[in-house]
């Protein structure tokens, strides 16, 4: 789907979770279902704003992540539309039974929010460092898994998950990220976003790589490759359409996240690609392992979650085409 994007790629100067708490506010003003729930994190997640607005929808359960989940599959029960967060590897792991059985298999309509994914956890080491919670949650059946790239789309998909019923798992980074979209982009569940199109190859992206990967198409540019990016923003449903029709009009394939590439968004299009249509298709990700603590840019670095990993993977896929 062709989206309008921003001409700037710099690095925004709101929090994204600034834009979250803003994004409740906004719809709680709206309708008096949406209610807040945190372990413990409100700090951490922004929303202290909304408690001082909606004391008597907001409910901070303590680190007691499971319970949590269970409340808001109770609040859901009785018609409420609840926000729940904590960090993404306590929201996947530690909650992930209580997500599947009182949410998902009951059909509830909760919206879960795991936040600081994969490298963007930094200082809070390997224990903090979800690089499989997208991979946890899409194994849930019926789940939706989203992640936004930047304030806009935070605002957007926010929006969309409390429109859509249903239980959704959304990956939040909290800090500024690099603007990405106009504020006028529509998001449609189910559907990537086409931010640069190209013949040679495409980029398929999510979340923190997505402004890597309009880098990365930068340079391959200047050096006469002309790359399509797609914001696969939504992970599952994967847009499978996109995914193919890439395959067919360029031929090669690299996948971009801030993610383990097992069961990851890799792991999808290729699944997607063997199925239906044979690709070269290259990964960038993380290579199954551990976190560790360490500043955002070193840890990306570190794990090779960078512009010119792109472009080297580019260069790669396209002597196998």
């Amino acid at each position: 789907m062709s989206v309008k994007v921003a001409e700037n790629h710099a690095m925004g100067t709101k929090e994204l979770r600034k834009e979250f708490c803003e994004t409740l506010i906004a719809m709680a003003e709206e309708d008096n279902r949406v209610v807040v729930l945190d372990a413990d994190l409100m700090n951490a997640a922004g929303t202290k704003p909304f408690r001082a607005a909606f004391p008597e929808r907001t409910f901070d359960c303590g680190v007691q992540e499971a319970n949590m989940i269970g409340v808001a599959a109770g609040l859901s029960s009785r018609g409420f539309i609840p926000f729940t967060h904590t960090f993404g590897p306590f929201a996947a792991r530690r909650a992930c039974d209580q997500i599947f059985m009182s949410c998902a298999y009951a059909k509830q309509n909760v919206k879960v929010i795991g936040s600081d994914p994969g490298i963007t956890a930094a200082l809070n080491g390997g224990t903090h460092m979800p690089f499989e919670d997208m991979g946890i949650m899409s194994t849930i059946p019926e789940m939706t898994v989203v992640e936004p790239c930047d304030v806009v789309s935070v605002n957007k998909v926010i929006r969309l998950a409390k429109e859509t019923f249903g239980t959704w798992y959304i990956r939040l980074h909290r800090k500024p990220a690099p603007t990405v979209y106009e504020a006028e982009t529509d998001f449609v569940v189910g559907k990537a976003n086409l931010l640069k199109d190209g013949t040679d190859v495409t980029i398929i992206a999510m979340g923190y790589m997505v402004a890597e990967a309009l880098k990365a198409a930068e340079t391959l540019a200047a050096e006469g490759i002309n790359a399509r990016v797609l914001d696969m923003w939504c992970m599952k449903p994967l847009d499978e359409e996109a995914v193919l029709a890439a395959a067919k009009e360029t031929g090669a394939i690299v996948t971009a996240e801030n993610h383990n590439i097992k069961n990851g968004l890799g792991s999808a299009v290729a699944s997607c690609l063997a199925l239906n249509c044979p690709t070269p298709v290259e990964m960038v990700g993380v290579q199954d392992e551990f976190g560790e603590v360490g500043p955002v840019n070193y840890l990306a670095e570190r794990f090779k979650l960078t512009a010119d990993e792109i472009v080297a993977k580019t260069k790669k896929v396209l002597a196998r085409k």
